[in-house]
């Protein structure tokens, strides 16, 4: 295969390099970005009395139409028109004749593609915003209906105080919430207009930046031609915001596998989330969170990938950034399909109450518990941490919990430790709400927590 080419190189182009020069399979994604930013630029090249407002009129009709047969099905992708950009722009011409050439006055690809991907990230992140707000929802959810659940909560994957489930299903939506606050920053930063700064140095056409800023929703052009087309650090910053995003995905998908497995058999996944094996009939997987957990990698792998590109490019333009794209897709495309399974599984998903209650009863969770009780009766609590230390001690050797040790053994390590009151102090669910601090477990300030959050969550109506 060859292509040939006019202008300052009018020979044909090498077979491999026709390949490697040609991105329209990757960047035909941008198509609506495309047309949506031509549409613009059209308009306002006729503000600026470049060309007439007729003819911006007859292009706006072009490419509507050219969006409505790539919509429907009927638009062919020529490969060796290399990009988006000529296809689109091709077409344009064989519907619109002459006119269809006026279209790229003062714009060059560089900006072009530059406004294509903020456009293009601006939307992607806009549903990921709201894919995130559904899960969060699901959590809180779960929350709510969970609020008198108690289990163990952890250190190391060892038990260590206390808790209760919907304060742990809150940790994950604290994470969450973080997440959706980076993406939507990382959306007002990017949210400026590269058209008209041309290929470097912008154009000496007198071209209506701010109105076709204000067109396409921009909060202002961009206000340096060589950054506009050589800077690609949204997205960056919006693939590490995604990265950072499929990181915490995989940390809950974690703790729905262990949660799920016989060993704690803490929560028993719908089957549509799960699958079985090819040749253990008994099994069921809980594949979704195992996919999520491995989708972080390729997350990772999207924002590594761009950081890498732009390293050691100098200013302006680069071909190196026709690169570009590939990460950020498969970023958006792994974060979306991830939260929705997610809310999925999590939204139809069974706790066993029984098994997270029983955890409680094994790991002389209340010792710490039991050393406050001690500090409060004047012991210093390196001193009180000593005394429990060496009780649990001495429960392990005879393979019992703390509340089962005699009270004259509790007593012969302090004396307040002979009183009845030890007992409470000992049970795990008033352990729980004895920690009625801002954050903590207690009950009241989860139910303050999970009013707070649904309020947070629906406070921009997404």
């Amino acid at each position: 295969m060859s292509v040939a080419r006019g202008g300052r190189l009018p020979g044909a182009v090498d077979a491999a390099m026709a390949r490697l020069n040609t991105s329209v399979d990757i960047d035909c994604e941008l198509w609506r970005e495309d047309i949506m930013g031509s549409i613009a630029h059209a308009r306002g090249l006729a503000l600026a009395h470049v060309i007439t407002e007729e003819e911006a009129a007859e292009l706006v009709r072009g490419l509507t139409e050219v969006a409505g047969e790539i919509e429907r099905g009927e638009f062919a992708w020529d490969p060796a028109r290399e990009d988006v950009h000529m296809n689109i722009e091709a077409r344009l011409t064989e519907l619109c004749g002459p006119v269809g050439g006026k279209l790229h006055t003062g714009r060059s690809r560089n900006d072009q593609i530059a406004t294509d991907l903020r456009l293009y990230a601006r939307r992607r992140g806009r549903e990921t915003v709201a894919a995130i707000t559904e899960l969060g929802s699901a959590i809180l959810g779960q929350a709510e209906a969970e609020l008198d659940t108690v289990m163990p909560a952890y250190t190391h994957l060892q038990r260590g105080q206390p808790s209760r489930l919907s304060h742990h299903l809150m940790a994950w939506q604290e994470m969450l919430w973080r997440d959706r606050q980076r993406l939507e920053d990382a959306i007002t930063r990017l949210n400026e207009c590269p058209l008209g700064a041309g290929a470097v140095a912008g154009t000496g056409f007198p071209l209506a930046r701010e109105a076709v800023a204000e067109m396409l929703e921009f909060a202002r052009p961009m206000r340096n031609s060589i950054d506009a087309t050589a800077s690609r650090d949204f997205l960056m910053e919006v693939a590490s915001t995604l990265a950072i995003l499929g990181v915490h995905l995989s940390r809950i998908g974690e703790e729905l596998v262990l949660w799920s497995s016989q060993e704690f058999g803490f929560v028993n996944l719908a089957d549509t989330f799960t699958t079985s094996s090819s040749m253990m009939p008994q099994k069921k997987n809980p594949d979704v969170a195992e996919l999520v957990r491995g989708k972080s990698a390729l997350a990772i792998g999207a924002a590594t990938a761009l950081l890498v590109l732009e390293k050691s490019l100098c200013l302006g333009y680069g071909r190196d950034l026709q690169e570009d794209k590939r990460p950020i897709f498969d970023a958006f495309d792994g974060a979306l399909v991830c939260l929705r399974a997610l809310t999925g599984a999590i939204a139809t998903a069974r706790f066993s109450r029984e098994r997270m209650r029983a955890a409680l009863d094994r790991g002389h969770l209340c010792a710490t518990d039991l050393a406050d009780f001690l500090v409060g009766k004047g012991t210093p609590f390196r001193a009180a941490h000593h005394a429990v230390g060496g009780l649990v001690r001495l429960a392990e050797e005879r393979g019992v919990e703390l509340g089962e040790l005699p009270a004259d053994e509790l007593g012969a390590v302090h004396p307040s430790l002979g009183d009845p009151e030890v007992r409470r102090v000992l049970d795990p669910a008033q352990a729980v709400d004895r920690r009625g601090l801002l954050g903590g477990p207690a009950r009241s300030r989860v139910v303050e927590a999970i009013a707070a959050a649904r309020r947070a969550w629906s406070a921009d109506g997404s």
